[in-house]
């Protein structure tokens, strides 16, 4: 049976980077996908959302790396002959208030359309990514933790129970900007599901969780699983730290070591809220997500 080849791009503009996500698809004459190969992964710490969640929009510098950056990923769109993409932007492009201008200015110089999504849409495209690993009659909470939001959807055999995307996120927790009645919106509802439902695992989407779970397990073995436990402990070990002598200790680059902590606050206060015991890591991002629904 013959293939036919296509070469797809994803683009996610989060709060803390913007990732360029570049994928071979190979379909059968019946239009069905028979494989899928990764050609590249670029990751640029753009960290939007210290400049809106303190400012309520993004500096003049740090849009011109924006754009530079856009123009990077556009030229290497160009070099693996990408025939589709999408570029999303989420949390941090939401708030700001000069995001529409931005957007603006790099259609006009990179030459790339970029989609605000909202919080429901990237819950949907990552929930819909990670879909096949809550199947069966198991419950899980799957937690997409970002810089400026988290999604949480509650899955029972293998159907979606509940929905819903809260301003809480690493950045927005360093600056200070999160409410302290979303937080407890966010506790509520976990423990409302929890009075239902008990053993329940939560599966964990995003950079900070995949990094912990690396610290945690010292990859001894490959499982994608930890415990809450062995999270709590990493926990209590990085949080006293400078952001300095974590990355000394941990081998951590800059924008992953002081976002590191809050984001193990967060999974953790799930994770309480619901009495899970165990954390499954598929490393699978919206990038992803975005690939996945362009084939």
């Amino acid at each position: 049976m013959e293939t036919t080849d296509r070469t797809l791009a994803a683009i996610d503009i989060g709060s803390n980077a913007a990732r360029l996500l570049i994928k071979n698809v190979s379909y059968d004459d019946a239009g069905n996908i028979q494989q899928m190969r990764k050609c590249l992964f670029l990751r640029i710490p753009l960290r939007l959302g210290m400049d809106v969640f303190a400012d309520g929009r993004i500096s003049d510098q740090r849009a011109e790396e924006f754009v530079r950056t856009m123009k990077a990923y556009r030229q290497l769109m160009k070099v693996y002959h990408v025939s589709r993409y999408r570029a999303c932007a989420t949390s941090a492009m939401r708030d700001a208030k000069n995001g529409s201008d931005i957007i603006s200015d790099i259609k006009k110089r990179a030459k790339l359309d970029i989609e605000i999504i909202s919080g429901d849409e990237e819950s949907q495209i990552v929930y819909d990514n990670h879909l096949p690993l809550m199947t069966g009659p198991n419950c899980y909470m799957y937690v997409d933790v970002g810089g400026g939001s988290t999604e949480v959807t509650f899955v029972k055999n293998g159907q979606r129970q509940f929905s819903h995307s809260y301003n809480i996120g690493t950045i927005r927790l360093l600056k200070g900007h999160v409410e302290d009645a979303t937080i407890q919106r966010l506790k509520d509802d976990m423990a409302e599901i929890a009075k239902e439902h008990d053993k329940i695992t939560i599966v964990g989407s995003g950079g900070n969780i995949n990094k912990l779970y690396r610290l945690a397990t010292r990859k001894q073995a490959d499982k994608r699983t930890f415990s809450v436990a062995m999270l709590h402990t990493l926990y209590d070990e990085l949080a006293p730290l400078t952001v300095e002598e974590r990355m000394e200790k941990y081998s951590l680059k800059p924008d992953r070591a002081d976002v590191i902590v809050p984001a193990a606050s967060i999974f953790l206060t799930i994770a309480d809220a619901i009495g899970c015991h165990q954390v499954m890591v598929p490393n699978v991002g919206l990038s992803d997500g975005i690939i996945n629904d362009l084939a």
